[in-house]
């Protein structure tokens, strides 16, 4: 080799050495601009968040990311808000679009999984208290920028200037017991930073390892008291929010599929349903679809929202199972007439041709049991020709049917139709059954999750409609229930549906709502009732492992007239107004709507505000709660009057009561049931 091209070689080398000398030394430049930027961006944050330091509220800098030997978390803000995992950005020319970060052209929205992961953490080890989850939130703060707002993976995403209205703006929502709880085992969560010689982004720690939470500062039984004593003094509105510790874990379980929550009554499947709902949607896209065959259910549950996770409420839709059918058909040109009085006449026409003078009448005269095959056997169903009907296994039925005795309801059923036709005119199972077909020929997008609650008084047609939402997906549908609270004729089975729960169904066995003397008095009417499961097993009520509070025992008041039995109801409403409880937190009950509407007469004519469970809409109220027992399913109230109660569903069954008037008498009772299971601290049953 020449000695010119040795020369050559060797001027090209160290030109290419003091190239990547520059590149390391303006690298360097760059991560040491990086770091300092983090670093001021993190003290002034530091400093914007002082101030809550005198509005009860613990400011914990430079955290420890749990299982991380370098990975830091730069502040954790525990106060009446609740507890807020804060990470200061020092990002320029960052927006936010259709779920995504852009920083520049760059989408960098991967970038806050980790932050969304540590979320999941938290939660999971602050469920070990009773922390619910909604009251965790991650947020990443971008100092400089001002206006910008946004929320991916779970992380809300603000700017500098909205930092405190941000932390401040859900209000008090942590007593200071239960903020000096959670403070304590935060601490033990987010450990301080030993040493660190640079600030390292919270999107980029290390690998995250398990660890085991520390031993709690104080005892489960503890916690458990001091939360129930602060929630018990509270409006009962608040208590139908409040999820007890031991349900917290369950709230924000995630199942591969369809799954079931049930449970006796009391055990708090509704509020871990609402609470279900408020962490799906903060952790997966698309809306979370809320329903119930109650109509009042789905408007209190969406109040309760509303004050418990605002920041979520808009994701989450409250409605009635037959309202949410409607939207479907009316968003899709789907016409239907619907006249509950004109269909009733369409009914009494078909029985009259058909029903009346067949083997139907002389088997029970009584067209309403032949209705109800109909509605909610045949139409609850869906079932397009007799051979289905004629091998069906009639859940809920306790009257066997001869194929002759088939072949006439079956007749029933045509007569019925074409007579619905014929007037123009559909009933309230042509909706379901419209919509279902419907959304089985054109999915509808954008519902990540449906919560059914009282799932057991859906039709089967109902739970088909529900589940093409969202299919298998993880998840995605989440049926809650109790059979034993079933007050509806006909039934079905989950294997009818098409819904498979194997291995992800969960029975809640712990009695938070009713006291011990008001959970076994109502147990005592239904004892021994068996029933069909949705599951598709004959099975007896649930059995509560535990309740956890004592009270007066249930009064059951008899008298000789209607008129008598007014005046008692009245004067036990003043006497627990006299004694301190609030006329919203008592609710009475009747078994039809004409008595609930001689209740609220009656109150009114005494000076006492009443409001009908028909326009609650689940905000606190000083009147007095005044419904049907259908209506109030799923509600609670501290105190509860159940009137003009007929005696006979107070007695034992008797053996040799026809199987019509059994099944009738069973649905009866698990009414009576519901009713006195509302109470959380005192029961009062007129018998008239």
């Amino acid at each position: 080799m020449s000695a010119g091209h040795s020369a050559a070689d060797e001027a090209a080398r160290y030109k290419l050495e003091a190239e990547q000398a520059d590149f390391v030394a303006q690298t360097a430049r760059e991560m040491h601009r990086r770091y300092s930027a983090a670093a001021d961006s993190e003290a002034r944050l530091g400093k914007l968040l002082e101030p809550l330091e005198s509005q009860g509220f613990h400011v914990l800098s430079d955290r420890r990311w749990p299982g991380s030997r370098n990975g830091n978390v730069d502040f954790v803000v525990v106060g009446p808000s609740g507890v807020t995992i804060v990470d200061a950005k020092s990002w320029g020319d960052v927006h936010v679009g259709q779920d995504h970060v852009y920083q520049g052209q760059d989408d960098v929205t991967d970038r806050f999984s980790n932050l969304a992961d540590l979320s999941r953490y938290a939660e999971a080890a602050l469920a070990e208290i009773g922390l619910a989850p909604g009251e965790i939130r991650v947020v990443a703060v971008f100092m400089g920028q001002r206006g910008l707002h946004g929320r991916v993976a779970g992380v809300d995403l603000i700017s500098e200037d909205a930092a405190l209205r941000y932390l401040l703006g859900r209000g008090s929502r942590l007593r200071p017991s239960e903020i000096r709880l959670v403070h304590g085992v935060v601490e033990e969560i987010f450990l301080p930073m030993a040493i660190r010689d640079r600030p390292v982004e919270l999107t980029m720690p290390d690998v995250v390892v398990p660890t085991t939470l520390q031993q709690a500062l104080i005892s489960v039984g503890e916690i458990e008291q001091a939360l129930l004593a602060g929630v018990l003094t509270k409006p009962v509105e608040d208590w139908m929010a409040f999820l007890h510790p031991d349900q917290a874990r369950l709230a924000r379980r995630s199942f591969n599929g369809p799954s079931r929550i049930r449970g006796a009554a009391g055990t708090g499947k509704t509020v871990v349903g609402l609470h279900r709902a408020a962490y799906i949607a903060r952790t997966r896209p698309g809306k979370v679809l809320v329903t119930s065959f109650v109509r009042t259910l789905p408007v209190v549950l969406s109040a309760l929202m509303a004050r418990m996770a605002p920041e979520v409420s808009g994701r989450v839709e409250f409605t009635g199972v037959h309202a949410f059918a409607l939207d479907v058909l009316k968003s899709r040109g789907v016409s239907l007439s619907l006249d509950g009085a004109k269909a009733d006449k369409a009914f009494d026409g078909a029985w009259s041709a058909v029903g009346k003078d067949s083997v139907l009448g002389r088997i029970d005269p009584r067209k309403d049991y032949w209705k109800e095959e109909v509605i909610g056997v045949i139409k609850g169903r869906g079932l397009t020709n007799f051979e289905q009907y004629a091998g069906l296994a009639r859940v809920g039925r306790k009257r066997a049917l001869t194929t002759e005795g088939r072949t006439a309801v079956w007749a029933l059923h045509s007569a019925y139709d074409v007579a619905l036709r014929a007037a123009g005119i559909n009933d309230f199972a042509d909706v379901i059954l419209l919509a279902e077909k419907s959304l089985r020929a054109h999915p509808l997008e954008g519902y990540s999750a449906v919560i059914a609650d009282e799932a057991q008084d859906l039709t089967c047609a109902m739970v088909r409609m529900l589940h093409a939402l969202v299919g298998d997906a993880p998840d995605g549908l989440n049926l809650i229930g109790d059979g034993q609270q079933t007050i509806y004729p006909g039934g079905y089975t989950l294997s009818e549906a098409s819904v498979s729960i194997a291995g992800r169904g969960v029975v809640m066995t712990k009695n938070y709502r009713n006291t011990i003397e008001i959970a076994d008095f109502a147990a005592s009417i239904v004892a021994g009732d068996e029933f069909m499961d949705i599951e598709g097993l004959p099975s007896l009520a649930d059995v509560t492992s535990e309740v956890v509070r004592h009270g007066a025992k249930p009064r059951v008041s008899r008298f000789s007239s209607r008129e008598v039995h007014d005046r008692a109801f009245i004067q036990q409403v003043r006497s627990l107004i006299s004694a301190g409880t609030s006329g919203g937190d008592i609710g009475i009950l009747a078994h039809t709507n004409y008595a609930a509407d001689d209740v609220i007469k009656a109150l009114t004519a005494e000076g006492i505000p009443a409001i009908n469970l028909h326009d609650y809409d689940g905000r606190t109220t000083s009147s007095i709660k005044v419904g049907t027992i259908k209506r109030a399913k799923g509600l609670e109230f501290k105190q509860v009057i159940v009137v003009r109660t007929p005696a006979k569903l107070l007695e034992a069954p008797g053996d040799q009561v026809e199987a019509a008037i059994a099944e009738r008498r069973s649905l009866d009772r698990r009414e009576l049931y519901v009713a006195m299971t509302r109470a959380r601290d005192g029961l009062w049953v007129g018998v008239a």
